[in-house]
Protein backbone atom coordinates (compact mmCIF):
# COMPACT_ATOMS: atom_id res chain seq x y z
CA UNK A 1 0.00 0.00 0.00
CA UNK A 2 1.39 3.71 -0.85
CA UNK A 3 1.90 5.92 1.73
CA UNK A 4 1.19 9.57 1.29
CA UNK A 5 4.47 10.86 1.08
CA UNK A 6 5.14 7.94 -1.84
CA UNK A 7 1.94 8.66 -3.60
CA UNK A 8 2.68 12.86 -3.40
CA UNK A 9 6.33 11.29 -4.86
CA UNK A 10 5.12 9.49 -7.58
CA UNK A 11 2.27 12.38 -8.60
CA UNK A 12 5.34 15.54 -8.30
CA UNK A 13 7.25 13.61 -10.76
CA UNK A 14 4.62 13.35 -13.64
CA UNK A 15 2.75 16.41 -13.28
CA UNK A 16 2.21 18.23 -15.95
CA UNK A 17 1.57 21.30 -14.76
CA UNK A 18 1.39 22.28 -10.69
CA UNK A 19 -1.81 21.60 -9.74
CA UNK A 20 -2.25 18.46 -11.75
CA UNK A 21 -3.52 15.09 -9.94
CA UNK A 22 -5.56 13.60 -13.02
CA UNK A 23 -3.99 13.40 -16.26
CA UNK A 24 -3.22 10.02 -17.51
CA UNK A 25 0.29 10.09 -17.24
CA UNK A 26 0.13 10.53 -13.32
CA UNK A 27 -3.01 8.13 -13.24
CA UNK A 28 -0.97 5.33 -15.40
CA UNK A 29 2.50 6.00 -12.73
CA UNK A 30 0.38 4.91 -9.48
CA UNK A 31 -1.65 2.45 -11.48
CA UNK A 32 1.93 0.73 -12.49
CA UNK A 33 3.39 1.39 -8.62
CA UNK A 34 0.11 -0.85 -7.51
CA UNK A 35 1.13 -2.79 -10.15
CA UNK A 36 4.52 -3.65 -9.49
CA UNK A 37 3.50 -3.90 -5.81
CA UNK A 38 1.09 -6.60 -6.23
CA UNK A 39 3.72 -8.72 -8.44
CA UNK A 40 5.77 -8.72 -5.40
CA UNK A 41 3.07 -9.61 -3.53
CA UNK A 42 2.13 -12.98 -5.83
CA UNK A 43 5.99 -13.89 -5.45
CA UNK A 44 5.09 -15.36 -2.09
CA UNK A 45 1.75 -15.76 -2.78
CA UNK A 46 0.92 -17.79 -5.61
CA UNK A 47 -2.53 -19.35 -4.91
CA UNK A 48 -3.91 -15.53 -4.41
CA UNK A 49 -6.62 -15.98 -7.08
CA UNK A 50 -8.69 -12.81 -5.74
CA UNK A 51 -6.17 -10.58 -6.23
CA UNK A 52 -4.86 -11.81 -9.39
CA UNK A 53 -8.38 -10.29 -10.32
CA UNK A 54 -7.99 -7.40 -9.12
CA UNK A 55 -4.46 -7.58 -11.29
CA UNK A 56 -5.53 -8.10 -14.32
CA UNK A 57 -8.44 -5.35 -14.16
CA UNK A 58 -5.44 -2.76 -13.01
CA UNK A 59 -3.46 -3.79 -16.15
CA UNK A 60 -6.49 -3.49 -18.67
CA UNK A 61 -7.23 0.20 -16.60
CA UNK A 62 -3.48 0.90 -17.90
CA UNK A 63 -3.98 -0.45 -20.90
CA UNK A 64 -6.76 1.55 -21.59
CA UNK A 65 -5.07 4.72 -20.48
CA UNK A 66 -1.87 4.39 -22.49
CA UNK A 67 -4.14 3.69 -25.55
CA UNK A 68 -5.93 6.62 -24.55
CA UNK A 69 -2.73 8.99 -24.58
CA UNK A 70 -1.12 7.40 -27.63
CA UNK A 71 -4.10 8.73 -29.12
CA UNK A 72 -4.14 12.07 -27.81
CA UNK A 73 -0.45 12.66 -28.13
CA UNK A 74 2.05 10.43 -28.93
CA UNK A 75 4.84 12.67 -27.82
CA UNK A 76 3.70 12.42 -24.41
CA UNK A 77 2.97 8.61 -24.55
CA UNK A 78 6.95 7.81 -25.76
CA UNK A 79 7.85 9.87 -22.85
CA UNK A 80 6.03 8.42 -20.48
CA UNK A 81 6.74 4.47 -21.84
CA UNK A 82 10.51 5.00 -21.33
CA UNK A 83 10.28 7.32 -17.90
CA UNK A 84 8.19 4.19 -16.50
CA UNK A 85 10.47 1.62 -18.53
CA UNK A 86 7.03 -0.15 -19.69
CA UNK A 87 8.16 -1.60 -22.72
CA UNK A 88 11.34 -3.46 -24.03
Amino acid sequence: MLTKEEKSKIIKSNQTTTSDTGSPEVQVALITNRINSLAEHFEMHKKDHHSRTGLMKMVGRRKRLLEYLKNQDPKRYESLIKKLKLRK
